[in-house]
């Protein structure tokens, strides 16, 4: 008779765990969607923060099912948002790695870009409001890389117009630079380093108003070598692009 009952009990136990199976997944399913449709709602009223919490806490918790990439993208929108840039680089990095051949990877290089870009205007203006065309460009730089990978990659984008808008911005940034240093190297009189800067100017980034400065630094960094010909070459270019 024990031998009866005890087999009633088990088969009991097993039922009753076999159905609460499905009811947990179903109230997992629930939250799930009541904390994704939240983020939703943060995102398209502009609170950033609250909607990158939520996404953040979907992410650790629920790391796979249907709504784990979506949630990763949403979650590097809203970091960039919020301009905490080395958790969004993190974010872009991890989904790149995992999704390899996901159908927004053109968008998620654009946020790249977007999150370099950010980082490099904040780094000075946002803090001290000035704009320091000396300091280095590094961020400038990785920047321009991304939205010109963007851009060979996926030229018919809906990313790429703007990333080559971007890029002429970014390349006049990088031309400042190189300016800077190539002007450093003439006060000092290291007329060649000089010349040779400048130069990078005018081949590197073309289409920027730091050209014209360029071109009249390599007028006066070949005069003072004795290079005439280099100098008269260098004035020709000027005059037929700046008048």
């Amino acid at each position: 008779m024990r031998l009866v009952v005890a087999a009633v009990f088990a088969s009991v136990v097993l039922l009753s765990g076999c159905s609460s199976k499905p009811k947990q997944e179903v109230v997992e399913r629930s939250t799930v969607e009541t904390m994704y449709e939240t983020a939703q709602t943060y995102l398209d009223v502009g609170r950033f923060a609250e909607a990158a919490q939520v996404l953040t806490s979907m992410n650790t918790r629920y790391p796979f099912g249907p709504y784990t990439q979506q949630v990763q993208l949403d979650l590097i929108y809203a970091l960039y948002k919020i301009g905490d840039q080395d958790k969004a680089l993190s974010q872009i990095d991890r989904f790149l790695q995992l999704n390899s051949n996901h159908a927004d990877l053109d968008y998620v290089r654009y946020m790249r870009g977007l999150v370099y870009q950010q980082a490099e205007s904040s780094m000075f203006q946002d803090m001290f409001g000035v704009d320091r065309s000396d300091r280095s460009p590094l961020y400038a730089q990785r920047a321009f890389d991304e939205f010109r990978e963007l851009v060979r990659l996926y030229p018919n984008s809906a990313y790429a117009a703007d990333a080559q808008a971007r890029m002429l911005g970014l390349s006049s940034r990088l031309a400042q630079y190189d300016l800077h240093v190539a002007e450093y190297y003439f006060r000092r009189g290291a007329f060649l380093a000089a010349a040779n800067r400048a130069k990078k100017v005018v081949e590197s980034h073309p289409g920027v108003p730091e050209q014209k400065q360029a071109l009249e630094l390599m007028v006066k960094s070949y005069h003072e070598m004795g290079l005439e010909q280099q100098s008269e070459d260098a004035r020709v270019l000027l005059e037929k692009n700046f008048g």
